[in-house]
C-alpha cells in the first residue's frame, strides 16, 4: 500500500495567454515577475492552484484578476495545452495548464499579486523574443497565437475580439490583424453575412469610420463556420 501511494509531489499551475487588439495590433498581456525565479523578467500571467479543491478554470480566472486587475467574467477562455517538461520550472516539477483568453480592447491593466507590473505588448515583438519571456512562456504564447489563427478559420471566435456591437469592417480587421494578411472585402462580407446566426443585425448604423453609414451587428449563437474562412497559407 505504501508503494502504491509513494507518488512524487508535483505542483499544478495555470498560465494565460490573454490576447486583444489594440492600436490595430494583436497584443498579449504580460506581467513583470516580482519574485524569483526570473524576478524582473516578463511572463504570462498565471500561478499555482490556490488549494486542492480549486477548479482549473476558476484558478485561471482568479490569476488573471489578481495579477492584472482585468475582469474575467466576459472573456473567451479555453484550455490550450498541458506543459510538463521536467525542468520547465527551476524550483520543482511543475505541470502547467495553458489557457487562451480573448478580450475586446481594454484599458491598461493594473498589476497585483506576484506581478510588479502588467502591460499589453505587441505579439509580433514577443514572438521574435523581444522581450524574452520567463520559463517556457514563449512556446505557450506561440501555441496560443497559432490556435487563435486556426480557430478564426473554422469558428466564430473572431467576434470575441469585438465589442458588443460592431461592423463587418471591424470584424474583417480582426481577421487581417490576427492573420497578418489582407482579405478581399466583398468575398468576406458575403461569407460572414451568409452564415446563419453568425452576425445578428441590430438595426442601427454608424459613421464612426467615415463614408457611408455601416450596419451594426452583434454576435450570434453559431460557433462553427461553414463554409470555413481560410487564410492564405502561401504568405
Amino acid at each position: 500500500m505504501d508503494d502504491e501511494w509513494s507518488i512524487p509531489a508535483v505542483a499544478v499551475a495555470v498560465d494565460l495567454v490573454v490576447l486583444t487588439i489594440r492600436s490595430a495590433q494583436l497584443q498579449v498581456m504580460l506581467v513583470e515577475r516580482g519574485i524569483e525565479p526570473f524576478r524582473g523578467k516578463l511572463a504570462l500571467p498565471g500561478g499555482f492552484l490556490a488549494s486542492e479543491d480549486e477548479d482549473l478554470d476558476t484558478a485561471a480566472m482568479r490569476e488573471l484578476t489578481e495579477e492584472t486587475g482585468l475582469p474575467a467574467e466576459s472573456l473567451f477562455l479555453e484550455q490550450l495545452h498541458t506543459y510538463g517538461a521536467p525542468r520547465r520550472d527551476p524550483r520543482r516539477r511543475v505541470i502547467s495548464v495553458g489557457y487562451l483568453a480573448i478580450l475586446p480592447d481594454l484599458p491598461e491593466p493594473v498589476a497585483g499579486g506576484d506581478a510588479s507590473a502588467a502591460s499589453w505588448v505587441p505579439v509580433h515583438q514577443v514572438l521574435r523574443r523581444r522581450p524574452a519571456l520567463a520559463f517556457d512562456h514563449a512556446r505557450i504564447l506561440a501555441d496560443a497565437v497559432e490556435r487563435a489563427r486556426r480557430r478564426l478559420e473554422y469558428t466564430t471566435i473572431a467576434t470575441a475580439f469585438c465589442p458588443a456591437q460592431f461592423t463587418v469592417s471591424d470584424l474583417r480587421s480582426v481577421y487581417e490583424i490576427v492573420w497578418g494578411q489582407s482579405i478581399d472585402i466583398r468575398n468576406f462580407h458575403r461569407k460572414v453575412t451568409s452564415v446563419e446566426d453568425f452576425l445578428i443585425p441590430t438595426g442601427e448604423r454608424t459613421t464612426k469610420n467615415g463614408g457611408r453609414p455601416a450596419a451594426l451587428y452583434r454576435r450570434g449563437k453559431t460557433e462553427t463556420l461553414h463554409p470555413a474562412i481560410l487564410r492564405d497559407s502561401t504568405r
